[in-house]
């Protein structure tokens, strides 16, 4: 064997042993019973040493040094392969190690807390991932920005600094039209009703299938926060339901296909390789939030979940296609970010953007993390934290560690603008097949521009490869506007 057969054969046994490992992490946040978590904690801890031990092997790097590509994808390979093999050998296995466990028990911590309105019972907890995420931040940076390093492993090659200056860009014309939308004469009205779980997850169950999700290679299942999980052949839903709020359920659900499709649409050619999932959380961010946004929120699409919404429920609140189309897009100034509009989603971003940074640089300490998020929450929205559950204990992203993932997510709100212009020029009658819940055509041609490529291209190059234009925010707040300003009249 060559040295990059032997690296790809070694590497195909890491990746099939970390997607074991995320299957775990599935597990836990679904059907794992409640009283496991310890064992789970030290289940994820042993994977964890295991795979950090076959991630900085030497024999990496001598294979490193001596493989040859034959074509681009395997020069992309070594690439990758390299990458990480730098970044886990500046982690010491009893960091990983620890990390893993630690982020385990506070799932369960947080999800406890969460429940009870107890941020004291967490903070603690959250400290001590902290204490851990800094040092492995300091490890990885080699002298470098702390955030950037950890930033790094969600979004390569961005940087805090140009994510600030991308934020910078977009808050004011997002204040400007908040300020519009909710000062508008016209105000949808909202949907109430009781709407049963069962049924709601039938619908949900339709809408995945509407957006081409493939039940022969996935599941759907209720967690806490919604997510999905795993590649290749197996990548798994969940949603979660309130029974006074069935958009929450069905929006989840389709986001999360989003999320699952991309794994899914990969070349089957690349599984088992670095090429065989999705090449950044700001690329999986576009493909979820066009799903549920750009495509499932729009009127044509709407129009279709209207007629089906009101035959599984007897009836809604709402007289027609067009109120309920307003009301799926209605401006509020809520407190969660998951179900937050478009036109704030990305305002929730930019506050734990800062905190986190803070939190990082040390500029904040956790004791005082309650107080600076109210007090940024109220600066911000203009509404007073009630509770907090629906302030700093809404998210689990730092109970496990994901300090530097949230801004990929208005990142993937940018990219999914980019891809949104595109697709309409590419596919000019696609309203035509969402009005009969049919995203076939815009899932194809996601497939075929963007997700088939997986880890291929640096993320911002895909982007641009498939959009043939500049990664840019301003188709993104060009829709918003023409969006909103006709929802609400102005």
């Amino acid at each position: 064997m060559s040295a990059f057969d032997e690296l790809l054969a070694f590497q195909r046994q890491t990746e099939a042993l970390s997607s074991v490992a995320e299957r775990l992490g599935w597990d836990q946040e679904t059907v794992m019973p409640r009283g496991a978590t310890e064992q789970r904690a030290e289940e994820m801890a042993a994977m964890e040493a295991v795979l950090h031990e076959r991630r900085t092997d030497p024999r990496l790097g001598e294979w490193l040094d001596q493989a040859v590509p034959e074509d681009d994808e395997d020069a992309r390979i070594i690439e990758l392969i390299a990458r990480d093999f730098r970044r886990a050998s500046r982690i010491p296995a009893r960091l990983a190690m620890e990390l893993a466990r630690q982020t385990s028990l506070a799932q369960g911590v947080w999800a406890e807390a969460r429940a009870k309105d107890a941020p004291e019972d967490f903070l603690p907890v959250l400290n001590d991932i902290l204490m851990l995420k800094r040092e492995e931040a300091a490890a990885l940076a080699d002298g470098g920005d702390l955030y950037d390093a950890l930033l790094d492993d969600y979004e390569p090659g961005a940087t805090q600094a140009q994510i600030a200056r991308l934020f910078d860009a977009m808050r004011p014309r997002l204040v400007a039209l908040r300020e519009d939308v909710l000062g508008a004469d016209y105000q949808p009205e909202p949907l109430t009703g009781h709407f049963p779980q069962e049924t709601q997850l039938r619908l949900a169950r339709t809408c995945a299938t509407a957006f081409g999700y493939d039940w022969t290679r996935g599941r759907m299942d209720i967690a806490v926060h919604p997510f999905s999980s795993g590649r290749w052949q197996d990548s798994r839903i969940t949603t979660r339901v309130v029974e006074t709020d069935p958009f929450n359920c069905l929006y989840s659900t389709i986001h999360e296909v989003g999320h699952s499709s991309y794994e899914l649409g990969i070349d089957p050619d690349y599984a088992f390789t670095p090429l065989g999932r999705g090449v950044s959380m700001g690329a999986h961010e576009s493909q979820s939030r066009i799903y549920e946004n750009q495509l499932g929120r729009g009127r044509a699409f709407t129009g279709w979940l209207y007629q089906r919404m009101s035959d599984a429920f007897g009836g809604l609140s709402l007289p027609d296609a067009d109120a309920f189309y307003a009301t799926v897009n209605r401006v509020t100034p809520g407190f969660i970010r998951t179900e937050a509009d478009e036109v704030q989603y990305n305002l929730h971003i930019m506050l734990r953007f800062d905190l986190e940074r803070d939190l990082i640089a040390g500029r904040l300490d956790v004791e005082d993390l309650v107080e600076a998020w109210n007090a940024r929450f109220l600066r911000d929205f203009g509404v007073a934290v009630d509770r907090p559950a629906n302030g700093v204990l809404q998210d689990v992203h730092w109970a496990v560690g994901l300090f530097g993932y949230f801004p990929t997510y208005a990142l993937g709100n940018v990219y999914a603008g980019c891809l949104h212009a595109a697709l309409r020029a590419a596919v000019p009658d696609l309203d035509e097949a969402l009005a009969r819940g049919e995203a076939d055509p815009a899932v194809e041609w996601l497939r075929e521009n963007m997700q088939r490529h997986g880890g291929l291209y640096p993320p911002r190059e895909l982007i641009e490869r498939a959009t043939g234009a500049e990664v840019s925010e301003q188709p993104l707040l060009d829709y918003l506007e023409e969006k909103f300003s006709a929802i609400y009249r102005l």
